[in-house]
């Protein structure tokens, strides 16, 4: 059995902070601020609410809080920026305010993400790899934030093969990212597992994740409650947050660093079996 190293590093992000990945996986908690979020909309519609998720989750282990004002799943209704910027901009002073825990704004936007950096958030995290709106790239640079560029196979044909997919689409967001002067060490790729993939589709690219690696940057992954873990080919229901903590537990095997879920406490457990596995693999005591 092969255990893969993930890249590892120091992640920059925004105001001073870094990240440091590699010795022990990291966990970014996902805090939805939407009313149609497919696993939690609506439940944190209100600032003390999605604050006080934020809080418990960071005391479970999460050591980002990745906050968003709009759902991405498929069909989802979109919001403009001001409504988007409505739903998150209080929760992200709010939480900056009480704690401090590296704050995500999950967005494409870049008016949205240079207020979101100005109200406190760390990272920007963008489900379109700055390729919906390249100016977000040139906000990471300016503010110093941490920058995630994600593949995505929404609007635009697709190649065959899974990872040829991935070099194509994130090569250029990457592109775009060096070009608006966002340093190296700002960024992470993540592979975005769903986003117009097949659950066949996602499992190869579960299977062959090591092959994402050299494009040479920390990899996040999000695996948490999507279709694909939430339902069989038998079309029988595993419990979803269960179904996750295999497939963090398994892409931490395969060289993934940061692991977006929505139940801390399970996929921590997970993720620190995983980490002793690999230490022992290496002849370490955990």
């Amino acid at each position: 059995m092969q255990v893969i190293e993930p890249r590892g590093g120091r992640w920059q992000v925004g105001h001073g902070r870094h990240v440091d990945l590699g010795e022990r996986a990291c966990i970014m908690g996902v805090l939805n601020a939407t009313p149609d979020s497919f696993s939690d909309g609506g439940r944190y519609a209100s600032v003390e609410a999605a604050v006080a998720e934020s809080l418990r989750m960071v005391k479970e282990g999460a050591t980002i809080v990745d906050i968003g004002g709009e759902s991405t799943r498929p069909g989802a209704t979109p919001v403009d920026a001001s409504e988007e910027q409505r739903r998150i901009m209080p929760v992200i002073e709010e939480l900056a305010r009480r704690s401090d825990c590296i704050i995500s704004v999950d967005t494409y936007r870049s008016e949205t993400a240079r207020l979101a950096v100005k109200a406190g958030a760390h990272i920007v995290n963008d489900i379109w790899g700055a390729q919906k709106d390249p100016e977000i790239a040139k906000v990471a640079a300016e503010t110093g934030s941490g920058l995630c560029l994600m593949h995505n196979g929404r609007e635009r044909d697709r190649l065959e093969d899974v990872i040829e997919d991935q070099f194509v689409f994130l090569k250029r967001s990457l592109e775009i990212a060096v070009e608006a002067g966002v340093p190296r060490e700002a960024i992470v790729l993540d592979p975005g597992f769903g986003f117009e993939k097949d659950g066949s589709e996602n499992m190869v690219l579960m299977a062959r994740f090591d092959e994402v690696l050299p494009l040479g940057y920390p990899v996040l992954v999000g695996t948490s409650r999507k279709r694909f873990v939430r339902t069989d080919p038998e079309g029988r229901l595993p419990n979803p947050d269960y179904a996750t903590a295999a497939t963090t537990a398994l892409l931490r095997e395969r060289g993934a660093d940061i692991f977006r879920v929505h139940d801390v406490e399970i996929n921590r457990d997970a993720l620190f079996i995983a980490d002793a596995m690999r230490r022992a693999m290496k002849g370490e005591r955990w």
